[in-house]
């Protein structure tokens, strides 16, 4: 992302949204504190240093969606648009600290997901009972908690405004849609499904939405942008989002791992219903190509080695074509931007993240 995004660039939007957290959840960290200081420190505390950690990329999308549809950059509205920026962040606590636990994840940003540290801290003390299970509990616990301070987070954003009732939809319909594409995403694991229809549909809900669309709409609603300004943000979010959700798919096997920070193959060790996995699979029939349709079929059942994998899909001609859908729809999303008078430091910002999401 480009560093001239205003006010006074991503980084200082960065800052300013953990400003807003410490804030925020400081004093309800203490709230638990009060009421049970081991829940206070093992619980409470380890929402506020997770939703401070992370790339904010959501809340700065946030911004410019405010930014975008007229939302002043002082004042106090725009502390409002700072708080949902907040809540959007302790929202993304509560997703992965689940996901980790729905997908067993031992680790989350260089360090044990929060499950994995419950279980070591049971073992550790010697507690009766399944660390795994006093793990996943906690961690369960945990996000609960870090969903209804979100939603503590945003309603009181909105407390002032006169489009509340509209970004109360839009937070609502957001909500809904990630925990949607989360069904579907296990869903098609527990089948070994492989479709490239339902996985451009849960790309749309658990990506697109939840990290581009929906967090643009929020702010461009809270700022009550004009109809067309609303439109092609989110027309831009979704475009922009699923090319994020493919990118992410061909790094995943494709991607240095010094710079993806995990080894190549996860999606496949996973079972996971990727565009690339299914669109290979349909090539391999066609094609006649019954090595690769082999073993392209094992995923989910049995190991498959990443680099074979990897090789089989580049052969079939999945990388290339899922490499040019992400192209294709990161170039719609920008021009869907790139004419709408906005403020150009946002538009340019937009477009830069949109050109990211083709760095394939």
């Amino acid at each position: 992302m480009t560093g001239r995004v205003l006010p006074g660039g991503v980084d200082e939007i960065r800052s300013t949204i953990a400003e807003t957290l410490h804030r925020h959840l400081g004093p309800r960290a203490r709230e638990v504190e009060l009421l049970d200081p081991e829940c206070g420190r093992e619980l409470a505390h380890r929402i506020v240093s997770f939703s401070l950690g992370g790339k904010r990329i959501r809340s700065i999308l946030l911004w410019w969606g405010w930014r975008a549809g007229g939302g002043a950059d002082q004042g106090p509205e725009a502390r409002a648009a700072w708080s949902a920026g907040a809540a959007i962040e302790v929202l993304q606590t509560f997703a992965l600290v689940h996901d980790d636990v729905m997908d067993a994840a031992p680790t989350r940003r260089g360090a044990p997901s929060v499950h994995a540290a419950h279980a070591d801290h049971h073992r550790s003390r010697l507690y009766s009972g399944e660390p795994a299970r006093y793990g996943d509990s906690m961690a369960v616990l945990t996000g609960d908690l870090a969903l209804a301070w979100a939603d503590d987070l945003l309603y009181g954003a909105l407390t002032d405004l006169d489009t509340r009732n509209r970004a109360h939809r839009v937070w609502r319909d957001m909500r809904t849609e990630v925990m949607v594409g989360q069904f579907m995403d296990l869903r098609s694991q527990a089948r070994t499904e492989r479709s490239v229809r339902a996985a451009l549909r849960t790309d749309r809900l658990k990506t697109a939405s939840y990290t581009v669309e929906r967090p643009l709409q929020l702010g461009a609603v809270m700022a009550d942008a004009p109809d067309h300004v609303e439109e092609a943000l989110v027309a831009y979010g979704r475009d922009v989002g699923v090319a994020y959700q493919l990118r992410d798919d061909l790094l995943d096997l494709y991607g240095d791992p010094d710079r993806t920070g995990r080894e190549p193959g996860e999606d496949l060790r996973e079972g996971k219903n990727t565009v690339l996995l299914a669109l290979g699979i349909e090539l391999a029939r066609e094609s006649g190509d019954s090595a690769a349709l082999a073993l392209l079929e094992k995923v989910g059942a049995a190991p498959v080695d990443a680099a074979d994998a990897a090789e089989a899909l580049a052969r079939v001609g999945a990388r290339d074509l899922v490499r040019g859908d992400c192209h294709a729809l990161a170039d719609r999303g920008a021009a869907r931007v790139a004419a709408l008078d906005i403020d150009p430091d946002v538009r340019e910002g937009l477009l830069d993240f949109a050109a990211t999401a083709a760095r394939t």
